[in-house]
């Protein structure tokens, strides 16, 4: 018998030796080279590790003198190192620095502060500093704040004896005279001019946040700045959350020390207590807070938006746990006593409404409903008792862009026949004169940020392949006024690249259904050959794939692995958040996993069958987030269909994912058992059979980790092969850390390199 050393070293060798011509058939223009220098090709370290396909940012951007100028920051012509703040006047049509670097420099100090926001006060006569971030969850919202006073140039840090990088969304009184800031879950008021400052609410703890909110209102209602001046500067109006009882996850952090250190957050998943909110008024030089009287459980209840109306009322929105009922209430600030007078119902979900529009002496408010099938813009009368649409149609409003109040012009953005672009219209308030703005010969995807008249706007404008392009325009004419932003230097490299154009398709999966798609060929696409095809996917009702709009990093990827062989497709399914109507949207309701994987599945079988070049042996899909739920769903439900998956931090059953989330799309765990039983891909990793990889951060608050290992016992327990990579401490985006996306990228390409080749056959 051979010796065990020797069977082993001859293993060895064959594995060496099967390597070395591997390495000898791969070309060396393959998808991990990185040392071509044609210009028109696309590599790993072009895309993630150099800076030539960065875009420029526009600065901050402030509307001021009732929106006929404007103020930004602009690199100084004594240092370019450093920052002026500079004033456009648009009626004069001059520039003036208001604010030089060198004014900016703290006592002591040799360096202006590094702006990343700032604010001015009604006469501008002071100006706010915002820097010196930190992140929160998703953002920077703790950070520094200072005064500068533009009579004296006193510059002031605010906080006195607080820690660096503590203070969150402070803002100017109305009259300018004082700041309000959170600290630490309670509330200051700081005199400007005088070292006096007031603390406002003292309960502020682990458990009770005032001021801001708790995980699950953040990354669910977007709500992270909490309290609001009233508009005579008397009062302060805020949340407050209790986060008592509400279960603790617990992030572990394994490399950072010696030992572990856990992180607590209160974090309700699916059916479990949340956070008691309440929303209370103070007055501006403290003492005891009037609670607003909403009835109705707290932890059972949401108050996700309030406004106020005038000094003496507030408006709010009150959602039942189910999120099916949206209930606005006004509210008298010194009783508390609140009064419904509206309540819009669906018999899926209710999108919150972010804000209102207040018009006629405050008579009437905009509203956004589907109450007839599409999302459209209504007045309601202060007292709800008149509600009537100013637009109608079969057609979405996204959004409300702006009001001209003196000519009653409402903006919008919509975008009537094409789901993958958004453009801007206009509307009288009285329904009539509707028109596009943005001018016709400009398809794409256009962003527009109004000044507070509706006579000017910033727009930014990009397709899927074109990076984007942001000037200043005048409206209702849309003429250019200024350019801020052209990316001329990132348009050349990108059209500098080998790629074909982008294609937009529908596809027709049966039962009235049509999806919208894209598709990528490769540069020297064969239609006579066979290609393998990768799906991007997400197909959940947070987030579009299939927008004509700039991809940055995302899309160089896709037409890397494109130059190199490979088909790049996306499909959005019903229940994604596209402006095709109420009941495109709320089709998904209470079966997410399920309608996504069946509509999904049926327009891969619809496109191999009307595409002879899809090689349908070679089919793998890819996706992060609810997009790698849907990977896992697809691969495991479709495992003759779905060769490769990839899936970057993934939800693998419902109940692991946040309460807000999930209860809103899928209704409450005993109101829909079948629904979150069959919905997520952790009951089916049992058949799976193609090539799996799973990627997730440690340090995941959004999507635990506790999702993928859940995953791998169950994959274990079925005696299925897949590989495993998990990236410590790093959150839901997994971009901690040097290095750490082209890591990741490249860790992507060589998997689908190896086990969906390239090329057509």
């Amino acid at each position: 018998m051979e010796p065990l050393l020797s069977r082993k070293f001859s293993k060895l060798l064959k594995g060496f030796i099967a390597l070395a011509i591997i390495l000898m058939v791969i070309p060396v223009n393959g998808l991990l080279a990185e040392k071509i220098k044609d210009p028109s090709i696309l590599t790993l370290e072009r895309i993630f590790s150099s800076k030539e396909f960065k875009a420029e940012r526009v600065p901050p951007v402030k509307w001021v003198n009732n929106g006929n100028a404007y103020t930004t920051l602009e690199a100084s012509r004594k240092n370019p190192k450093t920052m002026d703040i500079v004033l456009y006047d648009l009626k004069k049509g001059h520039r003036k620095i208001l604010v030089p670097a060198e004014k900016l420099i703290p006592e002591g100090e040799k360096k202006p502060l590094k702006i990343e926001d700032f604010f001015w006060t009604e006469d501008m006569g002071k100006l706010l500093i915002y820097t010196n971030s930190k992140r929160v969850w998703r953002r920077n919202t703790r950070g520094d704040y200072w005064v500068l006073n533009l009579k004296t140039w006193k510059l002031k840090k605010l906080g006195g004896d607080a820690k660096p990088s503590t203070l969150m969304f402070a803002k100017f009184s109305p009259d300018g005279k004082r700041v309000a800031y959170v600290r630490e879950h309670n509330i200051y008021v700081e005199y400007v001019d005088q070292d006096r400052i007031i603390q406002l609410t003292r309960d502020g703890s682990k458990n009770v946040i005032n001021g801001t909110s708790d995980w699950v209102y953040e990354e669910e209602f977007n709500l992270r700045d909490g309290f609001r001046w009233s508009p005579d500067g008397k009062y302060i109006a805020y949340w407050q959350f209790d986060t008592s009882g509400v279960p603790i996850f617990y992030l572990i952090n394994y490399t950072d020390s010696l030992y572990p250190v856990l992180k607590p957050i209160p974090y309700p998943k699916v059916g479990q207590t949340n956070s008691a909110v309440r929303v209370g008024i103070i007055s501006s030089e403290g003492g005891e807070t009037t609670w607003i009287k909403i009835p109705g459980d707290p932890r059972n209840n949401y108050l996700p938006w309030m406004e106020w109306v005038d000094s003496k009322t507030l408006i709010l929105q009150q959602m039942n746990r189910l999120q099916n009922t949206d209930t606005v209430y006004l509210a008298d600030a010194l009783t508390g006593k609140a009064k419904p007078i509206l309540v819009e119902k669906d018999s899926a979900w209710v999108d919150l409404v972010r804000n209102v529009h207040w018009l006629y002496n405050k008579k009437y408010f905009t509203w956004l409903s589907e109450r007839d099938g599409w999302r459209h813009v209504y007045l309601v009368s202060k007292d709800g008792k008149e509600i009537r649409p100013v637009t109608k149609g079969n057609y979405d409003v996204i959004s409300i862009a702006g009001l001209d109040f003196k000519k009653k012009w409402l903006y919008f953005i919509a975008s009537p026949y094409n789901a993958a672009q958004r453009y801007l219209y206009r509307i009288n308030l009285n329904g009539k004169k509707l028109k596009r703005i943005t001018p016709v010969n400009s398809p794409g995807f256009h962003y527009y940020i109004l000044s507070s008249n509706a006579k000017w706007a910033l727009h930014s404008y990009s397709t899927f392949d074109t990076p984007p392009y942001t000037e200043l325009v005048k409206l209702p004419s849309h003429k250019t006024v200024k350019v801020l932003a052209s990316n001329e230097k990132l348009r050349k490299k990108v059209d500098a690249l080998k790629r074909k154009p982008v294609e937009f398709f529908r596809v027709n999966i049966g039962d009235g259904i049509v999806l919208d798609g894209w598709c990528i060929k490769p540069p020297d696409f064969d239609p006579s050959k066979k290609y393998p095809v990768l799906f991007y996917v997400y197909g959940e009702p947070a987030g579009q794939t299939v927008v004509d709009r700039w991809g940055g990093t995302r899309y160089l990827w896709h037409l890397m692995l494109a130059q190199h062989g490979y088909i790049i497709m996306s499909v959005d399914n019903q229940g994604t958040p596209a402006p095709k109507g109420r009941s495109w949207r709320k089709a998904t309701y209470k079966k997410l996993g399920i309608l996504i994987s069946d509509q999904q599945s049926r327009a891969v079988r619809k496109l191999l069958k009307e595409r002879p070049y899809l090689d349908p042996e070679r089919i793998g899909v890819w996706g992060w987030s609810g997009g790698g739920t849907s990977t896992l769903n697809l691969i495991f439900r479709y495992p003759d269909l779905y060769r490769v998956g990839m899936s970057v931090a993934p939800v693998t059953m419902p109940k692991y994912y946040d309460s807000i989330y999930e209860e809103r799309y899928m209704s409450l765990p005993d109101k829909n058992p079948e629904g979150y039983k069959l919905a997520g891909p952790l009951p089916f990793a049992h058949q799976l059979k193609g090539d799996l990889l799973i990627v997730h951060g440690t340090g995941d608050d959004n999507v635990h980790i506790q999702n993928t290992y859940a995953l791998v016992n169950e994959l274990i327990k079925n005696n299925k092969a897949f590989q495993l990579m998990v990236y410590p401490n790093r959150s839901h985006g997994i971009f901690e850390g040097k290095n750490t996306t082209r890591h990741l990228f490249e860790l992507l390409t060589r998997f689908l390199e190896e086990h969906l080749p390239p090329g057509g056959k």
